[in-house]
């Protein structure tokens, strides 16, 4: 087919094009950069991190999130890894713990000792059956060398300091205060542990009040996945862990693989947000649309150690294809 049968069209990256200064009132401290980005996903800052094992795990993805971003953790281990990721950001700030961590009274203080370690957490509600029976913190242990006694020897079993459910933050804080005390276990009428407010949660508030959180109050947390034989597992071990939205990262989002994909990670969990891509064009981007995709991930070569557009001679100058990608989304709302 001749070159000259399909027109070559313009094309623009944001290099390209520059803003035109205008006369205007408005202070940087009052610029507001958050964005929905679906009917239950919205940002404080529009920014998601690299799917890339040098960039995103839990650190990462807490950090941004507690900026008003999102992080995606990479999906290059194994399956139960990406999920203990993800579930360390759901864990590491909440107004209110709703399934916290707990362990048996006969279990053992080395248990315990490697439990808050790998949570990072200065203490662990004791239950049986699901009724609280006593609280162990690191006060408790600090000088303890028989690692092997239960945690029942140890644990503090009276005055534990509870509320009902239903306490606020604001109520939680005065009363942290005033007991000098770092959690306060809520718990029902017949002492079953519903959750934890930590102080720690409680300055976090204060100290970032953009976060960027679910309807629980904890911090939101995104991940990969591929089109491999481990999808399946991987997105009912993602969506058990609490994860906020499922990212296919593909060089090539137009493709059969994909859409397949879209469509199957969609009737697995249909509550779960989806985002899908790379795409550059519009028929790409009602493609994975109808697929079920609910965010579109649009770029093909344009980050800066990308090498694709270089290597393949495939892609489209950013501005333009954000602009002809969200052109075609647009009657989908």
């Amino acid at each position: 087919m001749p070159l000259n049968a399909h027109p070559l069209d313009d094309a623009l990256t944001f290099d390209d094009v520059m803003l035109l200064p205008a006369r205007s009132s408005v202070l940087p401290k009052d610029v507001d950069l958050s964005v929905t980005m679906a009917e239950e996903l919205e940002m404080r800052i529009p920014v998601f991190s690299a799917a890339m094992d040098t960039v995103t795990e839990s650190a990462l993805a807490i950090a941004l999130a507690q900026q008003g971003g999102l992080g995606v953790i990479h999906r290059n281990m194994p399956v139960e890894r990406q999920a203990a990721e993800v579930d360390k950001v759901k864990r590491s700030e909440s107004g209110m713990i709703t399934q916290p961590i707990t362990m048996r009274p006969s279990q053992r203080i080395k248990e315990a000792l490697d439990l808050m370690s790998a949570y990072r957490i200065s203490g662990v509600p004791i239950t049986e059956e699901g009724r609280l029976v006593g609280i162990l913190t690191n006060r408790d242990v600090r000088f303890e060398s028989d690692l092997d006694r239960p945690v029942s020897e140890l644990m503090t079993k009276t005055g534990l300091i509870t509320v009902p459910v239903g306490t606020t933050l604001e109520e939680s804080k005065g009363i942290l205060h005033q007991h000098r005390i770092e959690k306060l276990l809520v718990v029902d009428e017949n002492f079953y542990l519903k959750g934890l407010i930590t102080l720690k949660d409680v300055e976090k508030v204060r100290r970032f009040p953009r976060s960027a959180k679910d309807k629980h109050g904890r911090l939101r947390a995104a991940a990969a996945l591929g089109v491999g034989a481990d999808m399946r597992e991987r997105v009912q071990a993602l969506a058990a862990a609490g994860v906020d939205l499922l990212v296919i990262d593909s060089a090539h989002g137009h493709s059969e693989r994909v859409l397949r994909a879209v469509e199957t990670v969609k009737s697995l969990h249909p509550g779960v947000l989806l985002m899908a891509g790379n795409v550059a064009t519009a028929e790409a981007t009602v493609d994975l649309i109808k697929a079920g995709a609910d965010i579109i991930k649009v770029g093909i070569g344009p980050g800066s150690i990308c090498t694709t557009r270089v290597v393949a001679g495939v892609g489209v100058p950013q501005l333009s294809a954000v602009a002809n990608c969200a052109a075609a989304a647009e009657p989908y709302g």
